[in-house]
């Protein structure tokens, strides 16, 4: 079904949850670009609307995202107090205008803090913004759930779920960090569905320490058992030096890459033939669920949570870390709570970084977002000379083939989706219209 091409899968790319990455974020973008870019939403523009809580009450070693141990209440009250501050601070500024749709809670794991803490959030934002029963979703961490969580969030109306699951085997969750036994997901899948909550999505890791194509599959068998609505297959990053938490892990017991590729192939394989829809190159959906549904119609889109049927065309992020994104901006809050709580608390925009996005970069983030998600991109008539010039290798191999303008990644070549939309990035890849790539 795939080709296999280790040359091209030694090449690291982006995951591309925005263009331009996080990599083009500077300081020359800051709390004024945001303040602007504030003033100038409508007031009937679709908005989304992203939480994000950096704690867990324990931490992972495999895990790359911003979060902290939850040990001191002092310090998760201090932040909510800061969290609350931006929040109402920028609804000031927007002064009613946007509809919002979607409202995500993140990190971390959001219910490292209490129910009613999460409560209080939701009442706000809904109190503050022109919110009319917005889809409303929150990343959890298992270890941390309880009977009572399941109450607020059903009582919260929260739409849906993700449990961060990784694996089923205890040998790797012993090597990861993260011991919690398939007894213990199936009770809270469970709660969640006597609540009323069925829209729940796991994730589930491969490339993991000590991990075999054997335990995926046990894994697989187990998740396609309990049949959640949606399924997310990520491969490990080990990246050490930068997250220093993963220096826990033995590199020497981590998968080789071929294994690692045999490792996805087997989760797509899998998924699909138990009757998931794939979606871009490591999700899948039931039938019936709305990102399965814009999958069909050619709907999905990509964010920092991955690929989703969102399509508001601005997404407005609180906490520390958080990232925001309008049609020519990009911005990113200071990623540090301590600093981001002095700021919330003086009563500042907390944005620190970003990126414009001009007209330019528009179109080739459009081209990249299409190929990722829908598998074919379709390029303006000057675009297509100098984009066959340098995609020439991967259609050689089967990768990719052309229809007319159309440039569509082909079912054997989908897990190098990323490595052919990179040659449209700037920095990375540098298609030019009307002047044909001549370095390959």
């Amino acid at each position: 079904m795939w080709s296999y091409h280790p040359d091209l899968l030694a090449k690291p790319v982006p995951r591309y949850t925005s263009y331009p990455t996080a990599m083009e974020f500077a300081e020359d973008v800051g709390a004024h670009d945001y303040a602007q870019a504030l003033d100038a939403v409508e007031s009937a523009t679709p908005v989304s609307l992203y939480v994000h809580i950096p704690f867990c009450e324990s931490i992972c070693w495999y895990c790359g995202c911003n979060t902290g141990a939850a040990g001191r209440k002092q310090r998760l009250d201090d932040y909510l107090t800061a969290l609350r501050a931006e929040i109402a601070l920028v609804a000031k500024r927007l002064g009613g205008r946007g509809r919002i749709r979607r409202i995500a809670f993140g990190g971390g794991s959001p219910n490292a803090i209490a129910p009613v803490e999460l409560v209080r959030l939701l009442d706000l934002l809904l109190t503050v913004f022109d919110a009319h029963r917005p889809d409303v979703s929150i990343e959890l961490d298992p270890r941390g759930f309880s009977s009572e969580w399941a109450l607020v969030l059903a009582a919260a109306q929260v739409t849906r779920v993700s449990l961060g699951v990784q694996t089923f085997a205890p040998h790797v969750q012993q090597a990861i960090g993260r011991i919690q036994p398939l007894s213990h997901i199936e009770r809270v899948v469970a709660a969640l569905r006597l609540r009323g909550i069925d829209a729940i999505n796991f994730d589930l890791m491969y490339g993991l320490p000590g991990q075999g194509l054997a335990d995926l599959d046990a894994t697989l068998d187990e998740t396609i058992r309990l049949a959640p609505s949606r399924i997310a297959l990520f491969g490990y990053a080990h990246l050490p030096d930068m997250i220093p938490r993963q220096r826990r892990i033995d590199a020497a017991n981590l998968p080789d890459a071929r294994l690692r590729f045999d490792q996805a192939r087997l989760g797509y394989r899998r998924l699909t033939a138990a009757g998931y829809v794939p979606v871009g190159f490591d999700h899948f959906a039931r039938a019936d669920d709305p990102l399965a549904i814009a999958a069909r119609e050619g709907r999905v889109n990509r964010n920092f949570q991955g690929f989703t049927e969102d399509d508001t065309p601005v997404l407005l992020g609180f906490g520390a870390s958080a990232i925001g994104k309008f049609p020519d901006l990009i911005v990113q809050n200071e990623k540090k709570s301590g600093l981001y709580r002095v700021l919330a608390d003086a009563g500042r925009l907390a944005v620190v970084r970003g990126v414009r996005v001009d007209a330019e970069e528009q179109r080739r983030g459009r081209h990249i977002r299409d190929l990722l998600c829908n598998g074919r991109a379709y390029l303006d008539a000057d675009e297509v000379a100098p984009a066959r010039s340098a995609l020439s290798d991967f259609e050689r191999r089967g990768i990719i083939a052309w229809e007319e303008d159309a440039l569509m990644i082909r079912d054997c070549g989908l897990p190098y989706a990323r490595h052919v939309a990179a040659r449209f990035d700037r920095i990375r890849g540098d298609i030019r219209p009307g002047q044909p790539d001549r370095r390959l």
